[in-house]
């Protein structure tokens, strides 16, 4: 076996202790709970209430020695081509200001270009612009439907309505919110071929131009990496904010993608974002294995997806500016580090990444605890949650919701014994808890920038590539090849879904 199988092997083959029983064992709040203070305020990250413990570790740190750990991050900053199999660097790191110094200076002035159309639709310069219809699809829509979910609960210098999906609907729910005479329309695409992000680009033109705007075109302001193919399909190069193509599309709302998240919390706001994810990158960067929170974070997840079987990772935001957390970690790790192969091209062999899903406590603890209590399956959770409310109403609301956050851990942790099996609870079950002081864009750029990285290192000891995602291609080209007339010599069932559905009338 190679040094990498034999140390995998190590970690599957270890006794993990109850967590009760690591709890008995001085020192161990002191060793996995790290409170940094960062530029939006203090976050605590606790991973006490996790199966890490020495001898796990030792084994993942001579793993990520084994992998090359510590070159692969300094590849990754340094702008070389991690991106493997598309012979590309992965340079988000760089929209945050650390990075290739070549790649810091692009960044920076591309930020400035922004900027300038920012300020002006502030200023207003181009007319009197209330709303903004933001159209994309992934990462080109989720991070900032997220951003901007989160930071204007108490109003946005311009409205944006965020939509992605090719049904008419969620198009039609955003006109109905807009004044056509006061909207503009952004088309994020890295490509600028995207089908549904065109499709839905065409059908917003037209209702500019049913509303009354004689030159629908010059309301539209492209957010791409192929910036000639926007002003090929008519946005004037003055409305084409480009980036990078060494910007992945999960990656990319630090760069001009991240135009309807500067539009509705001001350009300073987006400052803010990238200065509290350039705090993670430096933290992670600079900070030793042993003391670095988002390599402990990693390391857990490797123990449960390796060692101890787990399928999924559970999520829960106890805050409801951050509903939409969930999902955006949902497509970061899943397009990721759902790969079946490694760098090299060869079968993984193992576990990758795992299912990760959650949703907004307190809802969530009447729809899914149940499961996490008392169900078969083991499930590592996730907490996140902040201190300060995002609301003026009764302190009791926050009171509540932080006490029932606290308690669920608590209550995964310890279980409780009864003669009655159906109140019985087995405990020794996981969980980590984020706590930040305040949400602000500083606090909300330090959290995404944590879990991009924490990907990072789990596909670093994998030795997979977490920046490339040829998984959803197959099925966007049997799509086109439907949609083109092809929609023959499938499967029966999917012929017959399609006749059933009217394909080839």
């Amino acid at each position: 076996m190679t040094d990498a199988a034999a140390l995998w092997k190590s970690l599957e083959t270890l006794e993990f202790p109850t967590l009760a029983a690591l709890f008995a064992a001085s020192g161990r709040l002191d060793r996995y709970a790290t409170t940094l203070d960062l530029p939006g305020g203090p976050i605590r990250f606790d991973w006490s209430k996790t199966h890490l413990h020495q001898a796990a570790e030792t084994i993942l740190g001579d793993l990520a020695t084994a992998q090359g750990f510590a070159e692969k991050r300094r590849q990754l900053f340094d702008g070389e081509p991690v991106n493997n199999t598309e012979g590309r660097a992965a340079e988000h790191t760089a929209q945050r200001g650390i990075g290739a110094a070549a790649s810091v200076v692009e960044a920076e002035a591309l930020h400035e270009r922004m900027k300038a159309l920012v300020d002006a639709i502030h200023e207003g310069l181009l007319g009197d612009v209330k709303s903004l219809i933001h159209i994309g699809i992934g990462g080109s829509a989720l991070g900032p439907a997220l951003a901007i979910d989160a930071l204007t609960r108490d109003g946005a210098r311009v409205a944006v309505h965020v939509v992605s999906n090719i049904d008419g609907c969620a198009l039609e729910a955003a006109f109905k919110l807009c004044d056509p005479a006061t909207t503009m329309i952004a088309l994020a695409s890295k490509t600028f071929t995207t089908t549904e992000t065109l499709t839905n680009a065409a059908s917003a033109l037209d209702w500019l131009r049913q509303g009354g705007v004689d030159d629908a075109y010059g309301r539209v302001i492209a957010l791409t990496a192929a910036p000639e193919k926007a002003v090929e399909w008519g946005v004037d190069d003055t409305r084409v904010l480009p980036f990078a193509q060494s910007v992945g599309g999960r990656y990319s709302l630090w760069s001009s993608i991240g135009f309807p998240i500067a539009l509705a919390i001001g350009f300073d706001g987006f400052a803010e974002f990238l200065a509290g994810a350039a705090a993670i990158d430096l933290h992670f960067l600079e900070t030793p294995i042993e003391r670095n929170i988002v390599v402990r974070a990693a390391f857990a997840d490797l123990i449960y997806t390796q060692a101890l079987g787990c399928q999924t990772r559970a999520v829960f935001a106890y805050d409801e500016r951050l509903s939409l957390l969930p999902s955006y970690l949902q497509q970061l790790e899943m397009e990721s580090n759902g790969k079946r192969v490694t760098t090299d091209g060869r079968p993984l062999g193992r576990p990758s990444a795992p299912v990760t899903w959650g949703g907004v406590g307190t809802d969530a603890q009447h729809a899914v605890f149940q499961l996490l209590h008392q169900g078969t399956h083991l499930i590592p959770v996730d907490f996140i949650a902040v201190k300060i409310p995002g609301h003026d109403l009764d302190p009791v609301h926050h009171q509540i919701l932080l006490s029932n956050c606290f308690a669920q851990g608590a209550a995964l942790m310890a279980g409780k014994a009864s003669d009655d099996g159906a109140r019985a609870y087995p405990g020794n079950r996981p969980s980590a808890t984020m706590l930040a002081e305040d949400l602000n864009p500083a606090t909300l750029g330090a959290l995404i920038a944590f879990h991009e990285h924490r990907v990072f290192v789990s596909a670093a000891l994998l030795g997979i590539n977490p920046f490339d995602q040829f998984g959803v291609e197959l099925g966007k080209a049997i799509a086109k090849q439907i949609d083109t007339g092809g929609g023959k010599g499938f499967d029966a069932s999917t012929e017959a879904l399609l006749a059933a559905a009217g394909f080839g009338e």
